[in-house]
């Protein structure tokens, strides 16, 4: 019998077929990784981190500025103020210096290094050695012995003999070929008011000029006494040293020979200089534009 009616097949929904994950096979390596390499499938990728603050950005910025200028500061250069006239007029009174403490660095010096041994006619920053001549003048706390820098020149190196009589310094029998001039102290002279003002020693503009072989200049005020007649060798790794205003200088000639341990560095140029006597208004940033020389700034010290 026939049946017109249409039937329907539902059929049985296939199941999808199984995936088996498999973790990459580990191949065996000679060498790290216990034997075992990772296949490339495996590598973990690694989210990245929240975003840095500005504030954090600042505060690692400053970080590292502080580390580098510490090591700038114990390593290679140092900051001082001169506060006194000893080496006028190459150094004026309230020039701020700039220090190099490689040049002098102990050891041997390397020669692919700016380093080199200290030389005659160097300008120097060193800690004050003491004056065995005059104990109660070292218990000042402006003058403390090992502690309270002090600038010179160079004049005599290990081994010398320096001899000084009157104006004239022998080294080894020889006199030392120096610019001589002679000079008028601000402190002699109240009525120069433009050298009192810049702290420069007044020198006669008929001076004899700076002959070829003249090391340097140095200055000899006509109303000091000069402590003169040092007669005396230079003990091995010491120097001695004088300042350029000769008649107003505490040096050498006063309290010895400077240890080689306690040079700092050589003076190498003035950043700023600012004139302590001049008057102030009360406005400091009127005062540090109208009282800084802005004339030595950038002076390289020879």
């Amino acid at each position: 019998m026939n049946d017109d009616s249409t039937s329907t097949i539902i059929a049985e929904p296939v199941a999808a077929p199984k995936v088996e994950t498999r973790v990459p096979a580990q191949v065996p390596r000679n060498g790290s990784n216990n034997g075992f390499e990772k296949r490339p499938e495996e590598a973990v990728r690694i989210a990245p981190g929240p975003p840095k603050t500005v504030w954090r950005e600042y505060f690692e910025s400053a970080v590292v500025t502080v580390i580098m200028a510490l090591f700038g500061m114990t390593f290679i250069v140092q900051a001082v103020k001169v506060p006194t006239g000893s080496m006028q007029n190459t150094i004026t009174i309230g020039d701020h210096l700039l220090v190099n403490k490689f040049v002098f660095a102990p050891g041997t010096p390397l020669p692919f290094l700016p380093q080199r041994e200290i030389k005659r006619g160097d300008i120097i920053v060193f800690k004050y050695p003491g004056n065995p001549n005059d104990p109660a003048g070292d218990r000042r706390p402006d003058n403390l012995p090992f502690k309270t820098n002090y600038v010179k020149r160079v004049i005599g190196l290990p081994g010398d003999h320096v001899r000084v009589e009157g104006e004239r310094v022998f080294i080894n029998d020889q006199e030392l070929q120096e610019h001589r001039l002679a000079a008028l102290d601000h402190e002699d002279d109240g009525l120069t008011i433009e050298q009192e003002n810049n702290k420069q020693l007044k020198v006669d503009p008929g001076a004899q000029p700076k002959k070829e072989g003249d090391l340097y200049t140095v200055y000899y005020t006509t109303n000091r006494t000069l402590e003169s007649g040092f007669d005396r060798a230079v003990p091995e790794d010491q120097y001695f040293v004088m300042g350029d205003n000769r008649n107003n200088s505490a040096d050498g000639r006063v309290w010895g020979f400077v240890p080689r341990d306690l040079v700092v560095g050589r003076a190498m140029f003035v950043y700023w200089s600012y004139d302590e006597s001049a008057a102030t208004n009360g406005n400091f940033l009127m005062d540090f534009f109208k009282n800084t020389r802005w004339d030595r700034t950038g002076t390289m010290i020879k």
